[in-house]
């Protein structure tokens, strides 16, 4: 089993940056696609960014392009999110999760493991 814990999240004001790390642990997957999903009250979740197991190559939603960029350092287990310009739009619970798999994973059905998500508030 793998398990994703996230950190990082908190109440921040609109233009503030935030830094989420989700730490891996257990039997961590070689080859794994990462990713990071959100989900705001009453929506459904969905995806925000991922990236391969090598950490070459990312894909992000068209709303965080140029603002959100996510990187991984597989010798620490640990993906990440940095997320700069932040709107309110952008509050949410925001989950890490991991995939079998070399590619990139833009749905929420690709997973095979997810965190329990930590807070983003983006509030004056």
């Amino acid at each position: 089993q793998v398990q994703l814990v996230e950190s990082g999240g908190g109440l921040v004001q609109p233009g503030d940056s935030l830094r989420l790390s989700c730490a891996a642990s257990g039997r961590i997957l070689t080859d794994a696609g990462m990713g990071w999903f959100r989900q705001a009250p009453g929506r459904e979740r969905e995806f925000v960014a991922t990236i391969n197991s090598s950490g070459r190559t990312t894909y992000y939603v068209d709303s965080v392009k140029g603002r959100f960029t996510i990187s991984r350092d597989n010798a620490k287990n640990t993906l990440y999110l940095q997320m700069n310009s932040l709107k309110p739009d952008d509050t949410a619970l925001y989950y890490c999760a991991m995939f079998r798999g070399l590619g990139l994973g833009d749905n929420v059905s690709q997973y095979d493991y997810w965190g329990r998500g930590t807070q983003v508030t983006v509030s004056s």
